[in-house]
């Protein structure tokens, strides 16, 4: 009897093992794949333009007894601009730009024809959006001479040195294209000119000269140096 539990045993143990080797593997079967976080990086060069408007300041005009209109109404302006951004740290952008606007003055002796600027600039961006600030060197178009008020004005002298200061908020809405607003300030002191009167009175005058721009620009960005487009 013993021989035969034994031999029962023995038999169940090989069939347990042949069944389980006659068993198919479990087949394997791949993770899947993480789907690609896109990357906007800021890095390259770009190239755009602007439209807006230019508004004088409050102390556009002091000379006293000195009447005219100064350029408080604002004026439209229109331009481009050229710039180099590097992205760092992750979420930091750090740039240089260029830029030349005109102004529909019509001439007017208070305001100027042109405005240009060389500014560095530092963002913060997350995703496909960047607030930044920007200052540096100005630059006015004031070579103006006009007849006013009966007799001229002369505005002496050529362009006039200042600084810049401002902000904005850009956008990347698609992979080479960004779009912005932005506010700029420029300063360029007090100017100094003359007005001859129709009976030829010279009189000094002194205006401040000073622009407050506001304008949303389209950039075109050619990426050079930029990461890939996914980041895993």
């Amino acid at each position: 009897m013993n021989k035969f539990l034994l031999a029962t045993v023995a038999f169940a143990a090989l069939a347990g093992t042949a069944s389980a080797a006659d068993m198919a593997a479990r087949p394997y079967t791949k993770a899947p794949a993480m789907e690609a976080s896109p990357i906007y990086n800021w890095t390259g060069f770009y190239i755009g333009g602007h439209v807006g408007g230019a508004f004088g300041g409050d102390n556009n005009i002091l000379a006293p007894g000195f009447t005219g209109t100064n350029s408080n109404d604002g004026v439209f302006m229109g331009g481009a601009q050229v710039g180099y951004d590097h992205q760092f740290s992750p979420n930091w952008v750090l740039g240089i730009e260029a830029n030349y606007s005109f102004l529909d003055t019509n001439d007017n002796p208070f305001v100027n024809r042109g405005l240009g600027s060389v500014t560095g600039r530092l963002g913060y961006t997350w995703g496909p959006a960047m607030v930044y600030v920007k200052g540096g060197y100005a630059w006015a178009d004031s070579r103006l001479t006009n007849g006013f008020g009966g007799g001229t004005f002369t505005n002496n002298g050529g362009g006039r040195d200042g600084y810049t200061v401002g902000g904005g908020l850009e956008y990347m809405f698609a992979q080479n294209w960004s779009g912005k607003v932005e506010y700029q300030y420029y300063d360029f002191g007090t100017r100094n000119a003359l007005f001859t009167s129709a009976a030829g009175v010279v009189t000094a005058v002194g205006f401040r000269n000073d622009e407050h721009t506001i304008k949303a620009g389209l950039n075109y960005r050619f990426n050079w140096g930029a990461a890939s487009a996914s980041r895993y």
